[in-house]
């Protein structure tokens, strides 16, 4: 953007303004200039039918001489949630007025010339400058005034300045000659100044200096006093114009000193610093005495030499570096950058860890840094739950002799990642049975049943846990808070609500991508708390009940097998005696007594019979077998006949 330099204050500059694809309050609401300026300001607004404008308004007048551009960002930004902001930058080009006259670098310029020049000598140069720029601060020359008639010798040249002789100039006819100039820029504005012409007799032969040492390259740590040139100076005239003087010019680090007869010594008075000049160029004026003096001049140009008096620097105080956990091993998280003034192997800096502080603690084993360019490298994945952050001393060492070095605190800040699932502490999640919550019947919505706990080994939003609801025996009746973790009723309890509610809870942190864990528990629906001992066994008994069943099952079976098999036993041996008895003894009714033992056999009597009662229930924790009194059978009348009418005569066995 082009402003003129000497714009009003309050002048304004239309500007484009940003576009936005969103509408509304999300749309461009503001501008403002970074950084703020002192010239020009932002203004933003709608005009009277809701045209929107943008313009840069001018506060102070600008001054091509003292700031020809001025450069700043201008920044958009929109009213959303959270707001968005866009930048463009402003150039300003600050376009010349010719409001500055040239300007002599001298009132008086006072010029000599020997008689004897030549036609075309330069007897001195007009210097004019002018602060505008182009055609405003082109300068030309010309002669403004000529006292006498002396201007007949004299021209100027309109470009450089320079002011020549046309003609030789006659001592005797004129000492002096006096000139104006006028130097006019290329907006018309002009200044005038004067030039004195002497003209001085002939003193034609110049000092002659004869060097005869003269040291270079020069060490930065000699000492003052040292000496650098020794040199003779003679000239061939005679008188005044004969007598030479030596003149060092602008120097404070060396200085002239007579030796003897015609000799001068060039030395040094001050320390040197090579990181502060590295090379001095001096100049060494001989002048003779005569009128006007001629001059001879001798350049030494003398090179410091490096001395290794610099450690190196480090660019910052130190240093703060990121990895993320669990980190790729010899992955690169930054450089540290060092620089020595001083040059050649002397400047050449290497990098190596720093031994710790104090010296009995181990060096760090999982950082290293390239000796050649200062990157430092993780060498093995780090665990933002173990170590949050590593502090090491990197040095940096230059290759002089002897070496010198520096060093600097290296931070490295471990970024916490998602590598940690929530933690449940309450309700306990091992193998143990699950503790049941004890809600009564008469609770209503909002009733507090229990609250899960959890934590995660993360930090910042990775640890930050919501809790859902994951399956429940029946959805509706429970809800639970997304931040606490409490477990509360969301209706009331009915009889129609099973009495045990089982309950995953599912706790979830904030990382991306997220991890979460579970949390089983039960609640039991109660009319009253009477029988507070009563959900432990029955839960118990609830969640074992299908292998108590089957334990007793198998149990019954195998008393069932044993049983059977004792009395198959025991009426196979009650028939082998029987049949022995047949055999002995001769018996009155033989027929109705064998007739009633077979039908005893056949039946399955046996001499004790035994009742079983089985109590088998899921509600109790033990069952019980309950045994009765054994059953005598009452044998037949026949047979009760028989034994009293003819009693055997022996008994091989009693009947148990």
């Amino acid at each position: 953007m082009l402003v003129p330099e000497r714009s009003d204050p309050g002048s304004r500059f239309p500007l484009e303004g940003a576009r936005d694809l969103d509408v509304g309050s999300n749309g461009v609401q503001a501008y403002s200039i970074a950084p703020e300026n002192e010239y020009f300001s932002v203004s933003f607004g709608s005009r009277i039918k809701g045209k929107k404008y943008l313009e840069l308004v001018l506060e102070k007048a600008l001054d091509r001489e003292e700031q020809a551009e001025v450069g700043f960002s201008l920044i958009a930004m929109d009213g959303g949630a959270p707001p968005r902001n866009g930048t463009t930058q402003i150039h300003i080009v600050v376009l010349d007025v010719n409001d500055n006259a040239p300007i002599f670098t001298e009132e008086l310029y006072t010029g000599q010339v020997l008689e004897n020049s030549p036609e075309g000598s330069v007897v001195l140069s007009v210097v004019a400058t002018d602060q505008d720029a182009g055609p405003n601060g082109d300068i030309t020359y010309e002669f403004s005034q000529v006292v006498g008639q002396s201007h007949s010798a004299f021209v100027i040249d309109p470009v450089s300045g320079e002011i020549r002789l046309t003609k030789p100039l006659d001592f005797e006819a004129a000492e002096t000659h006096e000139l104006s100039v006028r130097a006019t820029d290329g907006g018309g504005l002009s200044a005038i100044c004067r030039v004195l012409v002497e003209v001085v007799d002939v003193n034609d032969n110049a000092p002659e200096l004869m060097v005869s040492s003269f040291s270079s390259p020069l060490p930065e740590n000699v000492l003052p006093g040292t000496v650098v040139a020794l040199f003779a100076v003679k000239d061939r005239d005679a008188g005044a114009n004969g007598k030479i003087s030596c003149a060092l010019e602008d120097q404070l680090s060396f200085s002239l000193r007579p030796a003897y007869k015609n000799y001068y010594e060039l030395v040094t008075v001050s320390v040197l610093d090579r990181e502060e000049t590295a090379r001095y160029i001096l100049t060494v004026t001989a002048a003779d005495a005569g009128s006007p003096p001629l001059t001879t001049t001798q350049t030494f140009t003398v090179d410091i030499s490096d001395v290794n008096d610099n450690a190196p620097v480090f660019n910052q105080t130190s240093y703060t570096m990121y990895v993320h956990e669990n980190n790729v091993p010899t992955v690169l998280v930054g450089a540290v950058s060092a620089s020595d003034a001083d040059v050649g192997p002397n400047a050449k800096v290497t990098y190596s860890l720093a031994p710790a502080q104090p010296a009995e603690q181990p060096p760090c084993s999982c950082i290293s840094v390239n000796s050649e360019n200062g990157h430092v490298f993780v060498l093995r994945p780090l665990d933002y739950e173990r170590v949050r952050q590593i502090e090491v001393s990197v040095s940096a060492s230059d290759a002089g002799s002897p070496p010198l070095s520096a060093n600097v605190t290296v931070r490295l800040l471990v970024v916490d990642e998602n590598d940690n699932a929530p933690l449940v502490l309450y309700p306990a999640q091992d193998s143990s049975p699950a503790s049941s919550e004890l809600v009564p019947m008469s609770a209503e919505a909002g009733y507090l049943v229990t609250k899960v706990v959890a934590v995660d080994a993360d930090s910042g939003q990775n640890s930050w846990l919501s809790y859902h609801l994951l399956r429940a025996t029946d959805p509706g009746l429970f809800a639970v808070g997304a931040q606490s973790g409490e477990v509360r009723l969301r209706r009331p309890v009915t009889e129609r609500d099973a009495v045990k509610q089982k309950l995953v809870i599912l706790v979830r942190d904030n990382g991306r991508p997220p991890l979460s864990a579970t949390a089983a528990l039960s609640a039991l629906l109660l009319k009253d708390f009477s029988d507070v001992r009563l959900p432990h066994s029955s839960l118990a008994a609830e969640d074992e009940g299908g292998s108590l069943t089957t334990y007793l099952i198998i149990s019954l079976v195998f008393v069932s097998l044993l049983f059977l098999v004792s009395t198959a036993a025991f009426v196979t041996r009650k028939v082998c005696k029987r049949k022995e008895l047949k055999g002995e003894h001769v018996l009155y009714g033989t027929g109705h007594l064998q007739s009633g033992l077979a039908d005893a056999a056949a039946a399955g009597t046996l001499p004790h019979t035994y009742c079983y009662e089985i109590s088998l229930t899921t509600g109790s924790g033990n069952s019980e077998f309950k045994f009765l009194k054994p059953i005598v059978p009452s044998l037949p009348p026949h047979l009760n006949s028989y034994e009293r009418l003819s009693p055997p005569p022996k008994q091989p066995n009693k009947r148990k």
